[in-house]
C-alpha cells in the first residue's frame, strides 16, 4: 500500500537540501550515553553493538535494532534522536555498527555495503538467543534501510523481526548512484566518498590488509560512486562488477517477499535517490506500507520551525512500532 504522509516541513526548511542538512547542523554532538560491545563474527571479523546506559533487559519491552546509514554510527544525530525517542516510548534499543564504522577499522579486507544483510541477520540471531522472550524489531536509515528491506525480502516468513521501518532507503542502487552524481547532490557524493577514503586509508595502514585491497592512495578511484563501487565494493565483497553489485544488492526486487509489518518512509524530493527507485504499489507486499511525502529531503523530515524544530521520524517510527509490541 502507498499512503500520503502527514509530514509538514518546518517553516523556512521546505527545500530538500535544507531538510537534509539541518538535523546534522542543529544537533551536531551526541547526547545519549552509550556503551559498546564488540562481537566476533563467524568469519573472524568484529561488529560493534552499541546500547544506551544503563542496560536493562526487560522481556516486556521490545528491543529495536537500529541500522545506520553510510559511514554513520551511534553518534549520528538521527540515531541519537531515535534512541532517545524509543526509550521514552518504553522500547529497548541497540545500534549495530557496520564493519569498520564508528572510527574502529575492522579486521578483514572486506567491510560493509548496501546489500550486507548477512551481518544484521547474524546479529539478530545472537540477540534472539540472548533474549528469547523479547520481541525484536528493526529500523534502518538510508544504506541501513536498503539492507533491512533486502534482509526482510530474503527471509520472508522466516524473519525473526516482529516489525520494521526503513527511512530514505536507496532501493534501486544503480538509479540512486546516478542521482547522487547530478547537480548539488554531488556535494553529498564528495563528502561521503571523502569519508570512505579516510576509513579505507586508516585500515590500509595495516600492511596485511593493504595488500588485499585496491590502491587506496589512488584518488581517481574515489571520483564517484560508480567508480568506487566497481573498484572497491565489488571485488572486496564477491561481486563481478559495480553493475553486478547494484543489481544484486538492491532491495526493490525483493519487496514483494516481505511478510512482516513494514513501513517505508520516503520523500519525493530526496536529493540522494532517483524517482525511479521509488517502488510502485504492485512491487510492495501486502504487509508493507510506503509512506510518501512531497518534502523531507534525505533522513530529514524536520517540522515545526527553524527556531523550534521537531523531528517527525522520532514520533512516527515509535508510533508505528507500538502497534506490534
Amino acid at each position: 500500500m502507498i499512503s500520503e504522509s502527514r509530514f509538514v516541513p518546518a517553516l523556512g526548511l521546505a527545500n530538500s537540501h535544507a531538510q537534509t542538512l539541518f538535523p546534522t547542523l542543529n544537533r551536531s554532538k551526541p547526547w545519549v550515553a552509550t556503551r559498546g560491545e564488540w562481537l566476533t563474527t563467524p568469519d573472524g571479523d568484529q561488529l560493534g553493538l552499541m546500547t544506551p546506559k544503563p542496560v536493562v533487559d526487560d522481556p516486556a519491552r521490545p528491543l529495536v535494532l537500529v541500522l545506520h546509514g553510510l559511514e554513520g554510527s551511534v553518534s549520528s544525530p538521527y540515531v541519537q534522536g531515535l534512541m532517545e525517542a524509543l526509550q521514552k516510548a518504553d522500547f529497548q534499543v541497540a545500534v549495530m555498527h557496520f564493519r569498520g564504522c564508528g572510527g574502529v577499522p575492522n579486521k578483514l579486507p572486506r567491510a560493509y555495503h548496501s546489500g550486507e544483510s548477512g551481518d544484521p541477520r547474524w546479529l539478530a540471531g545472537v540477540l534472539k538467543a540472548r533474549y528469547p522472550s523479547t520481541p525484536l524489531m528493526a529500523v534502518g536509515y538510508s544504506l541501513g534501510g536498503n539492507v533491512l528491506l533486502k534482509w526482510l525480502g530474503e527471509d520472508a516468513g522466516q524473519s525473526p523481526l516482529a516489525a520494521a521501518v526503513a527511512v530514505s532507503a536507496p532501493m534501486d542502487l544503480l538509479a540512486s548512484s546516478k542521482r547522487i552524481g547530478k547537480g548539488l547532490s554531488r556535494v553529498y557524493q564528495r563528502h561521503l566518498l571523502n569519508c570512505l577514503a579516510r576509513s579505507l586509508r586508516q585500515k590500509a595502514t595495516d600492511p596485511a590488509l593493504a595488500m588485499a585491497m585496491p590502491d587506496v592512495a589512488d584518488s581517481r578511484l574515489f571520483r564517484d560512486f560508480a567508480t568506487f563501487d566497481h573498484a572497491f565494493t565489488a571485488p572486496l565483497h564477491g561481486f563481478e562488477s559495480g553493475r553486478d553489485y547494484y543489481a544484486r544488492a538492491s532491495s526493490k526486487p525483493l519487496l514483494a517477499g516481505i511478510c512482516q509489518p513494514t513501513l517505508i518512509i520516503h520523500a519525493k524530493d530526496d536529493p540522494f535517490i532517483s524517482h525511479s527507485a521509488i517502488p510502485t504499489e504492485a512491487e510492495l507486499s501486502p504487509s508493507t506500507t510506503l509512506e510518501l511525502s512531497a518534502k523531507g529531503g534525505h533522513v530529514g523530515f524536520v517540522s515545526g520551525s527553524i527556531w523550534r524544530p521537531s523531528y517527525y521520524l522520532e514520533s512516527r517510527i515509535p508510533a508505528f512500532l507500538q502497534q506490534f509490541r
